[in-house]
């Protein structure tokens, strides 16, 4: 009867003897992570070497089937001839009709529009110039937009990713640095974005000038830019 006492007082010595780093444990104290948030960003210029262009046909009549064969007419001449260029690709754009209704208000149809479009795009500027011109004689032009190829800027989004990144490890270097600390990235965001130049101004007439409609394209550039953006923490 004497073993049972002895076997708990065991037991009891085991527990805190357990115990006991748990509780010092719980004592100790953790400094927390200094962190800085920061930033940094960087830009490329991208060449606007790829050139697209809309030109289109509008009719009107009392006869939408007549209308409609007029433009048909037309928009096929044109593509007929854009085909003929293998520096330029062509497709069909936006066809849309719509009734032209009277003035006196009774909501009577006098005739029928009919607009329809051809797309163009190119990276020889040269050829694209010169098709252009040479369309206007039966169509007009809506509007020439200049733009980087998609491998352009995707080319200008890497270089320019890469300065982001150095500029952002050199920022956080100077900071921990002038806190006489060293440092880790916690956190890490990339993201890019970029802007078109002007698009140049819509023409509506139906026809321009050849001196004009042959005039050379200048691409010029866009600028691409990258934002980098983090949180660091200060370690010893």
């Amino acid at each position: 009867m004497r073993i049972v006492p002895l076997v708990l007082a065991l037991l009891s010595a085991s527990v805190l003897l357990v115990a006991t780093p748990a509780r010092a444990a719980e004592g100790e104290t953790h400094r927390e992570a200094t962190t800085v948030e920061l930033s940094a960003e960087a830009s490329k210029a991208a060449v606007n070497d790829l050139a697209t262009a809309v030109l289109y046909v509008e009719r009107n009549g009392p006869n939408a089937a007549a209308v409609a064969r007029e433009v048909n007419r037309e928009i096929a001449a044109a593509l007929e001839v854009a085909r003929t260029r293998s520096d330029v690709k062509v497709q069909s754009g936006n066809t849309s009709t719509w009734p032209v209704y009277a003035q006196d208000g009774k909501g009577r149809i006098t005739g029928w529009r009919m607009r329809s479009e051809i797309q163009l795009e190119s990276r020889n500027l040269s050829a694209m110039s010169e098709l252009v011109g040479e369309l206007q004689s039966t169509l007009a032009l809506g509007h020439i937009n200049m733009q980087p190829a998609p491998e352009t800027r995707r080319t200008a989004i890497d270089e320019a990713t890469v300065d982001a990144l150095r500029a952002f490890e050199q920022r956080a270097e100077l900071i921990a640095g002038a806190l006489g600390r060293k440092h880790r990235i916690a956190h890490l965001s990339v993201g890019h974005s970029g802007f078109q130049p002007p698009m140049p101004r819509m023409r509506a007439a139906a026809a321009m000038s050849a001196e004009v409609a042959s005039a050379p394209l200048e691409g010029g550039e866009s600028q691409v830019s990258v934002h980098v953006s983090g949180r660091i923490e200060l370690v010893d």
